[in-house]
């Protein structure tokens, strides 16, 4: 049987870099891809923020992409006993 995985922040990731990593991978223009982290409280805030004209790639249909990067973070951020959320601006 394979051994757990290691924490993502073992492996020298973070949330934010998930989270900019995949931005990234979707956009035309990955060089104007930014993610800002803040702490507030007992929570991590992540602000995408991404060229006007990617927006929508970044959003996907019906927002399915947009969730499916809040939840690739929040599942991140669940390992690490985190609680997470991200703007997409």
């Amino acid at each position: 049987m394979a051994a757990p995985a290691a924490s993502l922040e073992k492996r020298g990731i973070n949330m934010k870099e998930v989270v900019e990593i995949i931005a990234k991978a979707l956009v035309d223009h990955p060089e104007d891809v930014v993610v800002d982290e803040k702490q507030e409280d007992r929570m991590t805030l992540i602000e995408l923020h991404v060229a006007s004209d990617d927006m929508g790639k970044v959003i996907g249909k019906r927002g399915r992409i947009a969730k499916a990067i809040r939840t690739v973070a929040k599942a991140a951020g669940t390992r690490e006993n985190k609680k997470v959320k991200v703007d997409i601006n």
